[in-house]
């Protein structure tokens, strides 16, 4: 079992982050975070590695209905979104919520695991 979904898509890296940042918004979830991969290794490493950026996504409805099974399910929380620069092109990458979520060992978690992987799918398959 994989841990993530990815594609390569046809388009460049900043546009990659704001189309996936819209699809998101549209299954509805929205960016808590951003963190700048490759500009913190070479900030803080002096290291040079392809673009990579985290979008930190979540989905509030589903966020509180896991919360209420699992109250400290935040550790998990939120669901991350990369886009990195490959030798490829570019790639959207989301975690597969199953896979998080499996850890937690609560069947019915899997439900809303399974939700939330069709709407970050459908996100990465839009950009």
């Amino acid at each position: 079992m994989s841990y993530y979904y990815a594609r390569t898509v046809d388009c460049g890296f900043d546009e990659a982050i704001e189309k996936v940042t819209e699809a998101l918004k549209e299954q509805g979830f929205g960016v808590l975070t951003t963190i700048d991969v490759s500009g913190t290794l070479k900030k803080k490493l002096d290291v040079d590695v392809p673009r990579q950026t985290i979008l930190g996504a979540c989905n509030p409805n589903y966020a509180h209905q896991a919360l209420q099974m699992e109250p400290h399910l935040g550790v998990l929380l939120p669901c991350n979104v990369v886009v990195r620069e490959t030798d490829n092109g570019v790639e959207v990458a989301a975690v597969d919520a199953k896979a998080m979520l499996g850890v937690v060992g609560n069947n019915e978690m899997m439900t809303v695991a399974e939700t939330v992987n069709g709407l970050m799918q459908k996100a990465v398959d839009a950009v």
